[in-house]
C-alpha cells in the first residue's frame, strides 16, 4: 500500500496492482454455451507445466498461468474476439470498480478470534475457560441435546473469496500496467485479483 496524494493535497491510502495486459482466448455467446461470457488468461507459464487440454484451450495464443471467466452482456459480447488484448487502458481515474481476492489464511483458531465471541468472566472458580466457547447443545433449543446446524466453533479461519465493491480508481499507469486503487485490498501480497467495471 502506498499514499496518494490529489489536486487538493490530501492524502488517500492506496493499493497498487499490476492489471494485465489479459488476452481474450474464448468469447462464449448463448448459442454455443447458454451464456454470454469471455475467458481471459493472465501471468506466464512453462509449456511443459501445462495439459494437452490446457495448450488446446489456448490455441497458441500464450502460455498464460491463470485463466479465468468473467460474465458479459450480449452488447459487449460482439466487441471481444479471440486474441485482443485488454490492459490498464480499460479504466480511468475516478472509475468504481469491484475487486475479488483470496484473503490471508489463518489457520486453525478459536471463537473468540474467529466469531469475537466475548469469553467467560474470571471468577468463581473459572480458571481456564474464559476463551471458551460454553455449552454447544444447550437451552437455545430447549435443552434438545442436539447441536444446531451453523453452530459457530473453533475452525479454520480465513482463505475465502472476498468481494470488495465501489473501490476508485486513482491512477492507471499505462507504461508499467499498474493500476493504483484507493483503499486496501483482502489478502497477500502477490494473491491473484479479479478486477471488473462496475
Amino acid at each position: 500500500m502506498v499514499q496518494v496524494y490529489d489536486e487538493a493535497g490530501i492524502a488517500h491510502p492506496a493499493t497498487i496492482l499490476i492489471a494485465g495486459p489479459v488476452t481474450v482466448l474464448k468469447v462464449l455467446t448463448k448459442e454455443t454455451d447458454g451464456y454470454f461470457a469471455v475467458q481471459v488468461g493472465f501471468g506466464e507459464q512453462k509449456e511443459f507445466r501445462l495439459t494437452k487440454a490446457e495448450k488446446g484451450q489456448r490455441k497458441g495464443l500464450g502460455n498464460f498461468r491463470t485463466v479465468q471467466e468473467f460474465r458479459i452482456s450480449e452488447e459487449l459480447a460482439s466487441t471481444y474476439k479471440q486474441g485482443d488484448v485488454l490492459d490498464v487502458t480499460q479504466f480511468n481515474p475516478g472509475d468504481l470498480i469491484v475487486v475479488r481476492s483470496k484473503s490471508k489464511g489463518k489457520g486453525f483458531q478459536g471463537a473468540v478470534k474467529r466469531y469475537h465471541f466475548k469469553g467467560g468472566r474470571r471468577s468463581h472458580g473459572q480458571k481456564h475457560s474464559e476463551r471458551e466457547v460454553g455449552t454447544i447443545a444447550g437451552g437455545g433449543r430447549g435443552g434438545s441435546g442436539r447441536v444446531a446446524k451453523g453452530k459457530r466453533m473453533p475452525g479454520r479461519m480465513g482463505g475465502d473469496m472476498i468481494t470488495v465493491q465501489n473501490l476508485k480508481v486513482l491512477q492507471a499507469h499505462k507504461e508499467t500496467n499498474e493500476l493504483v486503487v484507493e483503499g486496501s485490498l483482502p489478502g497477500v501480497r502477490g494473491v491473484l485479483v479479479s478486477i471488473e467495471s462496475k
